[in-house]
């Protein structure tokens, strides 16, 4: 059997933190003047949790525009609306992770960017 290291732990609470994000806050309702706040309150929402050592989020308006309702002015919150970027301190690992729309695979995916060991 494999132990499980540091970098695996950093790694896995990557994962975690994005998954939790995405499932908390797809299908929030959403219009162009209550963008930022979602914006922050997702950011202040993640950063909470344990090993956070930073987290950004933008939603992109254009693609919230495109989806507003024109009688009631808002949408629902989607995941290829989201670009997430956030960094996550394990003891002396770093892991930075990514959630971003990929419009090759029209889908939102999230990906480890980088791992650094201290």
């Amino acid at each position: 059997m494999t132990e499980i290291n540091e970098r695996d732990k950093a790694v896995f609470e990557a994962g975690i933190k994005l998954g939790a994000l995405y499932h908390q806050f797809v299908g929030t309702p959403i219009s162009l003047e209550t963008v930022d706040a979602l914006e922050r309150t997702i950011e202040d929402s993640i950063a909470l949790q344990p090993h956070i050592r930073s987290v950004g989020v933008s939603i992109d308006r254009e693609m919230v525009n495109k989806k507003l309702n024109p009688e009631f002015n808002y949408c629902e919150l989607e995941g290829r609306m989201l670009h997430v970027s956030l960094s996550i301190l394990y003891k002396n690992t770093i892991a930075q992770a990514e959630l971003a729309y990929n419009e090759e695979k029209d889908y939102p995916l999230m990906t480890i960017k980088k791992i650094e060991e201290m």
